[in-house]
């Protein structure tokens, strides 16, 4: 088993999704805004919502200008000060002369406000966290051409509501991953094909059931209910009005009367499925390979409904002063070394194929790296916004403000 990153205790995947009521609220005015007749409003769009700020786009590169400031999650960056062995930023200053200003940040909403200061160049930004950086007017269009290993990430993660708006790409794709349903397998009978099992049938396992610690993860729910009642018409987990949302709440509320703990930290729940604390619930296919390798008797699975899941993007600062650098930064951490070492350092599927011929032997298999199927099950994390993402015009959808509130109710 290949050693995962120190880093990723208490932060990104271990805990970066955890998001503050209070600074979720704040900052999602701006998202929540559009659309609206105040502000900088606009008109709702079938990809994205809304119509973002004009913002300029880079039209050509440049001289390197010798240093790029890069916001990013722990074990994105790795420059061999966490081990000498990972290493990919060093031979990016070597290649491009810019110097590389490496600052980490445990969660979206932290990542959020820290490019408001304009002081980063570059952002890997997940889904949600995106669209605020995009209404806010904080990143700028990406212009593809510039960017040449663009051409190869694989095509199901362009152009999606996440990453682009109105068929206009606010970043380069980077990794992605799905949140599957783990249980241990000598506890759990028959194998479970349905997020029921920790849902509607969520008592057979009282007091056994973990969940992820986040408001996004409302969104589960919401998938379990587009396709278990259909009489709410959900038609996106990550659009839906006061109604859906209350329903959503509802289930979790429910759910939360058989839940053992909800969990942040990625090597928490390893251990709780190692002690038998926790039985069944959501998890990583990176958790899922570690407890298997401690020989914790469990097994990961899509199940029939889909999943949740997640696809970061490198997004350009609006106010970057090092925009040739950014470039050459995306460009590189894109390509398929670079993809490959950060997919199997950090633990997830790499956005750019060919870096599968760089990984070890099964390496994309287990992470579905080029299947597209399996990709297409996969509901990736969207900021949920007021315009509804689901192109209905007629109702306000709740924004990630509603969903940090009702997060709160849920765990009470």
């Amino acid at each position: 088993m290949r050693k995962i990153s120190p880093r990723r205790t208490g932060t990104r995947r271990s805990g970066a999704r955890r998001l503050g009521v209070l600074a979720g609220v704040a900052l999602l005015a701006v998202v929540s805004g559009c659309g609206t007749s105040g502000g900088g409003g606009s008109s709702p769009s079938a990809n994205g919502g809304f119509t973002p700020p004009d913002v300029p786009m880079k039209q050509s590169l440049g001289s390197m200008e010798g240093q790029v400031n890069i916001l990013a999650w722990p074990g994105y960056a790795e420059d061999g000060s966490n081990d000498p062995k990972v290493d990919w930023v060093t031979p990016f200053e070597k290649q491009t002369g810019c110097q590389a200003n490496v600052k980490y940040f445990g969660t979206s909403d932290e990542a959020v406000k820290l490019m408001k200061t304009g002081q980063y160049d570059v952002v890997s930004a997940s889904g949600d966290a995106s669209l605020r950086l995009i209404a806010a007017g904080d990143v700028a269009p990406v212009n593809t051409d510039l960017v040449k290993n663009y051409a190869d990430i694989s095509p199901f993660l362009k152009d999606r509501d996440w990453n682009s708006v109105n068929g206009q790409m606010y970043g380069i794709p980077h990794g992605w991953g799905a949140n599957l349903l783990m249980y241990n397998t000598d506890v759990v009978k028959p194998a479970p094909t349905s997020w029921g099992s920790v849902f509607t049938g969520a008592s057979q396992y009282a007091g056994k059931v973990t969940a992820y610690d986040s408001p996004i993860y409302i969104a589960d729910a919401a998938l379990y209910l587009m396709k278990h009642q259909p009489g709410l018409k959900i038609t996106n987990p990550y659009a839906l009005d006061s109604d859906q949302l209350q329903a959503a709440v509802d289930l979790l509320k429910k759910q939360r009367q058989n839940v053992s703990e909800y969990w942040s930290d990625y090597l928490k729940e390893v251990q709780a499925f190692s002690t038998g604390d926790s039985v069944i619930g959501t998890t990583w296919e990176v958790i899922a390979q570690v407890a298997q390798g401690e020989k914790v008797p469990v097994k990961a699975v899509l199940p029939q409904e889909g999943s949740t899941g997640w696809s970061d993007t490198w997004m350009v600062s609006s106010k970057s002063q090092h925009s040739n650098c950014a470039y050459a930064w995306m460009d590189y951490i894109t390509g398929p070394q670079a993809q490959a070492d950060v997919a199997q350092y950090f633990g997830e599927a790499p956005a750019n194929p060919k870096a599968c011929d760089l990984t070890a032997k099964n390496f994309c298999d287990a992470y579905h790296a080029s299947d597209a199927q399996y990709a297409d099950k996969i509901w990736y994390w969207t900021t949920p916004i007021s315009n509804c993402l689901d192109g209905r015009k007629d109702v306000q959808c709740t924004d990630y403000g509603d969903w940090t509130q009702a997060w709160t109710e849920v765990k009470g």
